[in-house]
């Protein structure tokens, strides 16, 4: 299983949602675009999260200095992101890839992290309440469907709001996989937490 982990916009819990569904299916994990914070990116906050043995982690398909938008981050690099050189590493394992930012977030002139959804992946959306959140998550999964790929499942992220929950769930039928409360911390043993309580529901997709 392949399974794709975009958010409804930056900052909305992506990186601790893609920790524990790696926990949880053992699986390997990918992010194909890192921009900025290199010394402490996603890959390496996953696999500190992690504590499985199973788990592979795959290297970026593009390093980017900046913490900015991948377009701008690699026009700051002197380089142009493209789409023929983020190649899907090879495993027999499950794997985790997770986007950056939202699912519009540009790569280059004409494509998208949308862009590098494929037919066989099982697309997971991280919601997060803030003001707003109902509409960005509606039209993240609009977008998602309307490229023709089925969004197999949501996670909210952050202080429960059962009447957005809701309404999301209803308008879209979208499964619920669970939610990330608004925690003190996540270290491995938070994160084994949540993978077994997300388990069932993930090998379900």
């Amino acid at each position: 299983m392949k399974i794709f982990v975009t958010g409804i916009s930056t900052d909305v819990g992506k990186t601790v949602a893609s920790a524990i569904i790696v926990e949880a299916l053992e699986a390997d994990y990918w992010k194909p675009v890192q921009a900025g914070d290199l010394d402490n990116s996603d890959s390496h906050k996953v696999k500190s999260q992690v504590s499985n043995s199973k788990s592979q982690f795959f290297p970026n398909a593009y390093q980017l200095n900046t913490p900015a938008s991948p377009h701008f981050a690699a026009e700051i690099d002197g380089i142009t992101i493209n789409l023929k050189q983020i190649q899907e590493p090879k495993t027999s394992n499950h794997l985790v890839i997770e986007g950056a930012g939202g699912i519009f977030v540009p790569l280059n002139e004409n494509d998208a992290i949308i862009d590098l959804i494929q037919p066989d992946y099982r697309v997971i959306v991280v919601s997060r309440h803030y003001l707003g959140s109902i509409n960005h998550t509606l039209l993240t999964i609009e977008a998602i469907q309307n490229r023709g790929f089925e969004v197999a499942g949501i996670i909210f992220s952050g202080s429960e709001n059962k009447a957005t929950e809701s309404l999301i769930l209803n308008r879209t039928g979208v499964k619920n996989i669970g939610r990330i409360d608004e925690e003190p911390y996540f270290d491995q043993n938070v994160i084994r937490e949540y993978a077994d309580l997300f388990r069932n529901n993930l090998l379900e997709l």
